[in-house]
């Protein structure tokens, strides 16, 4: 190949480079345009870290945490949610009494796709990555079932049907939207995420491939 033609090939590969770049972080800057002109800081915060320092600054909170979404979220499924929303939890945020009849704000699809583009920004360090297997195992299950008796508050699949509590979110197809690593980050450094909350804090009780083998269990199950 000519000096002339590798030079081209050489600018082809940088504007291309360029162009791509350029297109992400339009996409990135409208998807935060959007979340801004939704009102959605309303009910999510979105710059973290966490601010709540009692419990009555977490019953003031409408909606989950959105700071460290792109270490939460799969980003499939959350472009496909905010284009039609459904209900993850049961009962309305922050109550283990009230029903949830709210309605979440509907996206069109490319407004979906450029906010998700957005939150999937949002991460947190202490989420290690590919620290679990995303796998529904019978020890995941025992672990989460019978000896912690997380299925008290959250509903997981129990053969073609589902079972378990309402006054957590509904984990019965948890995989579909939560990455493995981001729920044991979660049971490991629980203050990172919700310094205060209903939920028991297992650092101590549960040790850390229990917390790993319940993560995947989790991730698994969709």
């Amino acid at each position: 190949m000519s000096v002339g033609k590798v030079g081209r090939l050489m600018v082809l590969v940088v504007m291309t480079a360029f162009v791509v770049s350029f297109s992400w972080n339009l996409s990135y800057a409208d998807g935060k345009g959007i979340f801004a002109s939704k009102n959605c800081g309303s009910c999510h915060q979105s710059e973290g870290p966490a601010n709540e320092k009692t419990f009555e600054d977490q019953l003031k909170k409408k909606g989950p945490e959105l700071w460290y979404a792109g270490s939460k979220f799969k980003k499939e499924w959350l472009v496909e949610w905010l284009e039609k929303p459904t209900t993850i939890r049961l009962l309305k945020y922050n109550s283990i009494t009230e029903k949830n009849n709210e309605k979440h704000a509907v996206l069109s699809k490319k407004e979906a796709e450029e906010v998700a583009e957005y939150l999937l920004k949002l991460t947190a360090k202490e989420v290690p990555a590919g620290a679990v297997t995303e796998a529904s195992t019978p020890q995941g299950k025992n672990l989460f079932v019978k000896r912690y008796g997380c299925v008290g508050c959250h509903a997981v699949k129990a053969g073609a049907q589902k079972a378990g509590g309402v006054s957590g979110p509904d984990l019965s197809e948890a995989g579909k939207r939560l990455k493995g690593d981001w729920v044991y980050a979660y049971l490991k450094e629980p203050k990172v995420f919700k310094p205060v909350k209903r939920m028991p804090v297992f650092v101590g009780i549960i040790n850390d491939n229990e917390m790993k083998t319940i993560a995947g269990f989790v991730a698994g199950q969709k």
